[in-house]
């Protein structure tokens, strides 16, 4: 797969190199989310037991100033709380997005790292994801990359493709509605990083389109042999 203009002979150098227009793409980023919403609304909702619970957009840390362990309070009640049927249902699209970021980012780590030496560090893994990834998905290289050196990355994308045509006002209704966007990338994000042998958490946010924030923490230090 390649977004550049192809110059013959086409397949000399990979015989199963294929070439589509770049607004493949962006249709599928578009219609992905309505399409997950219809298979949820026909399909059984998925049984959440045997799904991993993925942390739902959180506010970025600030890298430089961590925040301090915070104390235990005693406000237990809205924990305990049972989840509406509008949060289950919530869930559950964003756990099939993810899922299926999942895979599409364990098939490209599979395809565009398979002449790359193994990576030793995670740094260098993010890094792989920030340039070589992001560019084949996104069409451009992440703008900024933050790290507290403790398992922690932030991945700032400025102008992040699936939401430079969304229009919302500002603020929370902007937020909602572009969460559902991210859960794809996030999971694309998870896949390769799992494919690369680095086992992660991955959050995003929007804080104002169309920016992205994506939290990456990792759980190994190093990605497994």
């Amino acid at each position: 797969m390649s977004f550049e203009a192809p110059l013959p002979p086409y397949n000399f150098t990979d015989p199963t190199a294929t070439f589509f227009s770049a607004s493949c793409i962006d249709l599928l980023l578009i219609e992905l989310v309505p399409l997950v919403h219809r298979m949820a609304e026909s399909a059984p909702s998925l049984d959440h037991h045997h799904i991993p619970s993925y942390p739902k957009p959180a506010t970025i840390i600030d890298l430089d100033n961590p925040p301090s362990t915070p104390t235990t309070t005693t406000t237990n009640t809205a924990a305990a709380d049972p989840p509406t049927d509008e949060e289950t249902a919530r869930d559950d699209i964003f756990n099939r997005l993810e899922n299926l970021g999942y895979k599409v980012g364990i098939g490209l780590v599979e395809r565009f790292s398979r002449d790359r030496s193994r990576f030793t560090d995670n740094l260098d893994v993010i890094k792989f994801l920030c340039k070589d990834i992001w560019h084949l998905v996104f069409r451009k290289q992440i703008d900024n990359l933050k790290t507290n050196h403790r398992g922690v990355y932030v991945l700032t994308d400025m102008t992040f493709r699936p939401l430079v045509r969304m229009s919302a006002s500002s603020g929370v209704p902007a937020v909602s509605k572009a969460a559902p966007f991210l859960q794809f990338p996030c999971g694309i994000i998870r896949g390769a990083l799992s494919a690369m042998g680095v086992n992660a958490q991955v959050s995003a946010e929007t804080p104002g389109l169309p920016g992205a924030v994506f939290q990456i923490t990792t759980v190994n230090k190093n990605p497994s042999s």
